[in-house]
């Protein structure tokens, strides 16, 4: 039976599903494939801006970061906050302008198509490579998004988890094949908002109800290494070991990552007016580290929060990962305006889910339609045609990613590091030799790419498990492999015609 607070929080979340449904129609009037998976290139600074940065905090900053924090200490969970803000200006600072410009010289609508472009491949191998590996990690990557759903659900109210997991990738798919790219923008815009809302709220209660910030710091000084940037601990630990250096270092590369993320640079060569990027870079790059300092700092509130019984006290990373959606069922307690506001929390988490999961499946659905079927098979589409095709692809990947996530007790984070490292290793260096580097060429391009994404597999399934100086996140070995391969590849055969390095030369100067 459902008390009044369980009520007020359902009827908050449905009036806010229900919202992103109205965008998903609202924008429904494409026109054509640029339209559905560029907006038209008319994204305004601010969509610009918020929209990319929602798109990339998905529900690990709102579950994945605080239930690090809380479960294991600042050190993984800072570490990796910082090199996703030193990741994210970097990104916005030296790629965006060059992506959106070159982007629109090649008149290409993906990452993959624009590399191929680029370099004048006409074997299509770098396009192949590059559709093949989006839709492999966007699977896992949108699966994980659907397993927050499921979580906070049966968490919360109890509910199964599968079922409820299904429902929410529906509702996730319904706007997203229907409005395309511009939907999955504004409703990010909104989803930041309600994002940034969840975690102002938890933080404050956090503090508040445990007795204090000093409460805080002194509960957190009784686990051994746990404010430490240099301990690698848990709270069911009674000493600390080291996080090392070479840790830290493969922890920041977390930051590399942004460099090849096709669902954030898609939203570089969509915006209207480049000379609009340096707005958008100054408001993304600060509330990327408002966010994610605010989410460590959940996670320590939240061990006070459990030792205090006002949430229950994890036993694994995973249960960790569920402090909001208990925060936000201590909040709902206290009368119908705590319930409402416990609702937007709850929101929050499915905002982070969200505005990541629905660009994500855009992205694999132009992997396979626009890349694969119309660019490297040559199949002849219209508009029509075309987009009808992305709006299946949408919900087979869709229904891959729930297939997916099925399991319950795995670890969103950890999914969604390994999706991370995936597409930073196979685009990172290949984007960012395309756009710095004018010997670069098609050879050194595809080969780097392939090397990289293999090397993200081979580390961590074979090299990471030996332990020692290899048992270090795959992202950065996977990375260096790549652009090492690129470099001495492309030395070793022919330079780029004169046509590409003209292009070159014009679009982004000598």
């Amino acid at each position: 039976m459902f008390n009044a607070a369980t009520i007020c929080i359902l009827i908050t979340i449905v009036v806010y599903l229900a919202g992103m449904l109205y965008i998903g129609i609202r924008y429904s009037d494409n026109q054509s494939s640029e339209d559905f998976y560029l907006g038209g290139r008319k994204l305004g600074p601010i969509v610009t801006a918020m929209s990319t940065e929602a798109s990339d905090m998905s529900a690990y900053l709102l579950m994945g970061v605080p239930g690090l924090a809380l479960f294991c200490g600042i050190a993984e969970a800072s570490w990796t906050a910082i090199g996703l803000s030193l990741g994210t200006y970097l990104n916005w600072l030296i790629v965006s302008k060059r992506l959106r410009r070159y982007s629109a010289a090649t008149n290409s609508i993906t990452v993959p198509e624009y590399l191929s472009k680029r370099f004048r491949d006409n074997t299509k191998i770098i396009e192949s490579i590059g559709a093949i590996m989006i839709i492999v990690f966007f699977v896992p990557y949108v699966a994980s998004g659907f397993a927050a759903c499921g979580k906070l659900f049966n968490s919360l109210f109890g509910f199964d988890y599968t079922t409820t997991m299904i429902i929410s990738a529906l509702i996730i798919v319904a706007y997203c094949a229907t409005g395309g790219f511009m939907a999955a923008s504004v409703t990010s815009l909104i989803q930041s908002i309600v994002m940034t809302a969840a975690l102002i709220i938890v933080l404050f209660f956090g503090i508040s109800k445990v007795g204090g910030w000093g409460v805080v710091m002194e509960n957190a000084k009784a686990i051994p290494g746990y404010l430490s940037l240099t301990a690698s601990t848990d709270i069911t630990k009674t000493a600390a070991g080291t996080f090392t250096p070479l840790a830290i270092l493969s922890t920041l590369s977390w930051g590399l990552g942004y460099f090849g993320m096709p669902h954030i640079l898609v939203h570089f060569m969509a915006v209207e007016d480049e000379e609009k990027l340096k707005v958008s870079r100054r408001v993304g790059s600060l509330w990327c580290v408002v966010s994610l300092g605010v989410a460590v700092i959940i996670g320590i509130v939240g061990f006070s929060m459990a030792k205090t019984g006002i949430i229950p006290m994890p036993g694994t990373e995973s249960e960790a990962e569920s402090i909001m959606v208990f925060a936000a069922n201590a909040i709902s307690q206290s009368g119908v305006l705590p319930a409402i506001v416990a609702g937007l929390i709850l929101a929050g988490i499915l905002a982070a889910t969200m505005s990541t999961a629905d660009a994500q499946l855009l992205g694999a659905a132009s992997g396979l339609t626009q890349n694969l079927l119309v660019d490297v098979f040559g199949i002849k589409l219209d508009n029509k045609k075309n987009m009808l095709i992305a709006r299946i692809t949408v919900i087979l990947v869709a229904v891959a990613g729930v297939i997916f996530a099925m399991d319950p007790t795995s670890s969103i984070f950890r999914v969604v590091s390994f999706a991370w490292a995936g597409f930073g290793a196979t685009f990172a260096p290949a984007v960012m030799c395309s756009l710095f580097w004018k010997r670069a060429n098609k050879w050194g391009t595809m080969a780097g790419m392939f090397a990289g994404a293999a090397m993200v597999f081979i580390w961590k399934f074979a090299i990471a498990p030996m332990g020692g100086i290899f048992a270090i996140y795959e992202l950065m070995p996977a990375a260096l492999f790549s652009a090492i391969v690129i470099v001495i590849v492309s030395l070793i055969t022919k330079e780029p015609e004169k046509e590409i390095t003209d292009e070159f030369e014009n679009v982004i100067g000598k």
